[in-house]
């Protein structure tokens, strides 16, 4: 077990199984030392996930969860690329954030602060990264988030 699988116990975070692609994609590329993630949406350990627009129905702290699970599913998929060695992953380079939202709603960059907040816990000093946050009219499955991930990985 790697020090991020026991980091991830101590935390009392439970990882996913990694889903299916929802089309013609995988839901993970490696090219040299990057791992590009596909978008990952907030569904839950328990296949439940949180759907809905922010600003319509859903508040900042629904998104922000949302965000998390999110995160979850992209780390779920770094283990799986990764296969299960963890001690690879060099740093999460850029993570990029989709909020459905309303055209009022502008909180976007507090939304995916739950994913960005989830690495740097995870990952500690390699989970920091860039990032972008942007509102979107719709996603996938009506997920409130979807976030795909870029990732230094050690040969």
């Amino acid at each position: 077990m790697s020090t991020i699988d026991t980091h991830i116990d101590r935390l009392g975070l439970t990882l996913p199984q990694t889903k299916a692609p929802l089309g013609a994609y995988v839901p993970f590329v490696q090219t040299g030392n990057l791992l590009m993630i596909s978008g990952q949406g907030p569904i839950g350990a328990s296949g439940v996930s949180i759907t809905g627009r922010l600003g319509d129905g859903l508040e900042i702290e629904d998104g922000t969860r949302a965000a998390q699970m999110a995160g979850l599913n992209i780390i779920a998929q770094i283990k799986a690329a990764l296969n299960g060695d963890f001690d690879r992953l060099v740093r999460i380079v850029r993570l990029n954030g989709f909020v459905n939202s309303t055209p009022e709603f502008t909180h976007h960059p507090a939304v995916i602060n739950g994913a960005s907040e989830l690495m740097h816990d995870v990952f500690e000093a390699r989970g920091v990264h860039s990032r972008i946050a942007v509102g979107v009219a719709s996603l996938p499955m009506n997920w409130a988030v979807e976030i795909d991930a870029v990732v230094e990985v050690a040969e």
